[in-house]
């Protein structure tokens, strides 16, 4: 019998659709992880709509929750997933902007990403962390390696501005991971992947992809390249699935609404938990 993975999963959490816990529940769920969630904000649905109602928990709750699973002896976990993946801010038509306030950066540098063994930036979050701007394949696997130095083993730049050898209509993400030996040694391993972007605005796919990498690199340890492979496949099945059927409902060649755009979770059990590789991961 295979030993019980058990995560704690700190993040959102919306009644209606799937954002923050909602998107990492399930497909760990069905990928065989026990999971407790935590839910550092509780809204009737994400922020994307035009309205939403809920709470948002101070650190008094979150660690009065916490302490109740304590008490209990019930707090013993192979994996903390967390909102800070790193989630700092995006950059749109050529500009970046914060989604925190400046001066937690420091924190996310001194305090946050020191202790993580994983962390997927976007290529913005990247330079922020680093301190140095990406305008290369080399000047990211320098940038990566900057972040492995500050602590974590297995870095993911989840998208990026880089030109991809396929075309505008694709997305480059990158990933970096320090594997080390027996006899003391450390290696990395390098990889490169295009992605076909999709026109259309998803809210969730961020935490979605931090659950399935935290899973596929669990069950394939030092190797990047398949972990990837499955993550990134995975995420391509659900997205096609989703705009296919925001498409069908909007009708008339109106832009779907946030609602109609909610990730297709359960539907895509099936490619959650046996991703066909539709996109292959080139190691460098």
């Amino acid at each position: 019998m295979e030993a019980e993975c058990r995560v704690l999963s700190i993040q959102s959490h919306v009644v209606r659709g799937y954002v923050g816990n909602r998107a990492a529940t399930f497909p760990l769920q069905v990928l065989g992880f026990e999971i407790d969630a935590l839910n550092s904000v509780q809204f009737s649905n994400h922020t994307g709509y035009a309205h939403w109602k809920g709470q948002v928990l101070n650190s008094d709750e979150l660690h009065e929750l916490y302490e109740g699973l304590k008490l209990n002896n019930v707090n013993k976990y192979d994996y903390v997933l967390t909102v800070c993946d790193p989630v700092m801010g995006d950059e749109w038509n050529g500009q970046g902007s914060m989604y925190v306030p400046e001066d937690l950066l420091p924190v996310y540098k001194e305090k946050v990403v020191p202790v993580a063994d994983i962390i997927t930036p976007n290529q913005f979050e990247a330079e922020l962390l680093s301190g140095r701007k990406i305008h290369s394949q080399e000047e990211a696997l320098a940038v990566m390696d900057e972040l492995h130095a500050m602590g974590p083993d297995t870095v993911v730049i989840t998208s990026s501005n880089l030109s991809s050898p396929r075309g505008s209509d694709y997305l480059t993400a990158l990933g970096s991971q320090r594997i080390r030996k027996p006899d003391g040694s450390v290696v990395t391993e390098r990889i490169r992947m295009e992605m076909h972007k999709v026109d259309a605005v998803f809210v969730g796919t961020g935490d979605l992809f931090a659950a399935m990498l935290l899973a596929w690199t669990h069950k394939h340890p030092n190797n990047l390249k398949v972990a990837c492979e499955k993550t990134v496949s995975a995420m391509h099945h659900v997205l096609q699935r989703t705009i296919k059927c925001a498409k069908a409902q909007a009708a008339g060649g109106l832009r779907p609404s946030p609602a109609q755009l909610e990730l297709k979770m359960v539907q895509s059990k099936k490619d959650i938990e046996n991703p066909e590789i539709v996109v292959q991961a080139t190691v460098l």
